[in-house]
């Protein structure tokens, strides 16, 4: 339907039927919209990431940067006072923050490297905290190589599936070592530097959808 302007100059108006379809079309988004999904207040999915000293620096690269090119806000958190943080190689990374400065925020997922990093994670107690945080209020963990004990610790692992690095059999007993990535519930593991790429694109399909990680893949040529 048309109407003319004062300029003289016709204007497209929609019919009533046009606005009713619209109407129609605004309320089954916002049905469809699950607000659980991501953090109140966020406009695309929120990761922590925690590195501690002697971090495995392909197990949290890799799937920090994967992250970053499917649009997810990640926020790579020192756990000492300082930003940066030297890897098991020698390879300091410049973090965004301290822990300190955002352990009390909410995320969509809370990630964890591997590496003999894990060993201060172990013993922080305020990374024990984060996670049954996160794991009380329903949202992803994800943990890479040794990082399963993070949770093992925290009473997260007990009657789920998961993988880890064979290093940690003596403690992780039920491992399922032909696994590249397990996903159990809103808790993802993963086994060492080698399925980092895997690891990576699956939080990315959790987090965003799986034709942007499979868009990803095909970009880095997996």
């Amino acid at each position: 339907m048309a109407r003319i302007n004062p300029g003289g100059q016709a204007a497209l108006v929609p019919s009533s039927r046009e606005l009713r379809v619209l109407r129609g079309s605004i309320l089954l988004a916002k049905k469809q919209w699950h607000p659980a999904r991501f953090v109140v207040g966020s406009l695309m999915p929120k990761v922590l990431v925690i590195l501690a000293e002697g971090f495995e620096e392909i197990e949290a690269v890799t799937p920090i940067d994967l992250l970053r090119r499917a649009g997810v806000e990640v926020t790579v958190a020192a756990l000492a006072p300082g930003i940066h943080v030297t890897g098991r190689s020698g390879i300091t990374l410049h973090a965004d923050t301290p822990l300190a400065a955002v352990e009390t925020a909410d995320f969509d997922c809370v990630f964890l490297p591997g590496g003999p990093g894990v060993k201060l994670l172990r013993t922080d107690p305020r990374v024990g905290a984060i996670v049954r945080r996160q794991a009380g209020a329903g949202r992803w963990i994800a943990a890479i190589c040794a990082a399963p004990l993070v949770l093992h610790d925290a009473g997260l692992l007990a009657g789920q599936r998961y993988t880890a690095h064979p290093s940690t059999a003596g403690e992780l007993t039920a491992i399922l070592s032909d696994e590249r990535v397990v996903e159990d519930g809103r808790i993802i593991t993963s086994r060492g530097a080698g399925t980092s790429a895997d690891f990576g694109l699956h939080l990315a399909a959790r987090l965003t959808s799986p034709e942007k990680s499979a868009e990803i893949a095909r970009s880095i040529c997996l």
